[in-house]
């Protein structure tokens, strides 16, 4: 294969694996029509996941050089609890109070948490693009909190903070495991830390309402498996094969075609309106996001 068609093929994986990963809060919005709950629909979805996960870590683990050992549970354990099951729980539960836009938005946000965080945390210094960047994108998000505000009510500070503390959470994940993916690689970490969040939600499921579990009508059970399939387990191995080919900076850049896509779909499937106000917020975050990654890598 040519390094320009290996490079437009990450591209695409990237690309795809992004509008996929936005699909996920239109299936939630979608499945909280039916009455569910927001820790048994996350618990669905990480039920009909786990075996694909489990699937990924033992194809991972079959050649690695690295054998996994006790020093790795503790991190493994910490990095799935954090990273994946309280990302997503927040994210679902964020999710009842506002727009699917919005929380796509929230969520693209994401690289400048992990900027936030190694500036505050790990002390590196930041160049005044990245200040700029950092001063558009969250210039940005208030645009569309305010369509979201002026749309869906007194509710909408409550689901953006929920939202935003789920970025954050993944966004430590991602500093905290840059030793541990050197180490372990990334598709078995993200496999076992995934699994760890997939029985973390079963058994905080189990543990409130077990009956509920069984109890869905059936197009939630549907719509869990296109959320555990397509938007999650898909699009997770994608946007990694997707940088491993073209870098994360290019693969970042690739994700602005979620936000767009979650803004259309949300407008088609879930009637969600659309102004002018939010696409202009969008727009920014966009831009802010970009100007922080062109300089990545």
């Amino acid at each position: 294969m040519s390094a320009r068609r290996a490079r437009l093929g990450g591209l695409a994986l990237a690309a795809t694996g992004s509008v996929l990963f936005s699909v996920k809060a239109i299936i939630v919005k979608l499945s909280y029509r039916y009455g569910v709950d927001p820790v048994t629909l996350i618990a669905l979805r990480m039920v009909f996941a786990l075996p694909l996960f489990a699937l990924a870590a033992w194809l991972a683990g079959r050649d690695a050089s690295y054998r996994l050992g006790t020093r790795d549970v503790a991190p493994i354990v910490g990095m799935g609890l954090v990273g994946y099951y309280l990302a997503s729980l927040l994210d679902f539960i964020g999710l009842q109070y506002i727009s699917a836009g919005l929380e796509r938005v929230i969520l693209y946000l994401n690289p400048t948490l992990v900027v936030l965080i190694s500036v505050l945390v790990l002390r590196k210094r930041i160049v005044p693009l990245e200040w700029v960047a950092l001063f558009v994108a969250y210039s940005g998000v208030l645009f569309v909190f305010w369509h979201d505000l002026s749309v869906s009510g007194e509710d909408v500070p409550l689901g953006a903070a929920l939202v935003f503390a789920s970025a954050l959470a993944y966004a430590v994940y991602l500093v905290a495991g840059g030793e541990l993916v050197g180490r372990i690689g990334p598709i078995r970490l993200t496999a076992w830390a995934s699994i760890v969040a997939c029985v973390a939600c079963l058994v905080q499921a189990l543990a409130l309402d077990a009956a509920a579990l069984v109890s869905q009508p059936a197009p939630v059970y549907g719509l869990s498996i296109v959320n555990a399939v397509v938007c999650t387990v898909i699009p997770i191995f994608m946007v990694m094969v997707g940088v491993a080919r073209v870098g994360s900076s290019a693969a970042a850049q690739t994700g602005m075609l979620g936000p767009a896509a979650t803004i259309g779909l949300a407008a088609l499937l879930l009637d969600e309106p659309v102004s002018a106000t939010q696409l202009l917020g969008t727009a920014i975050v966009l831009t802010g996001v970009f100007l922080l990654t062109i300089k990545r890598d």
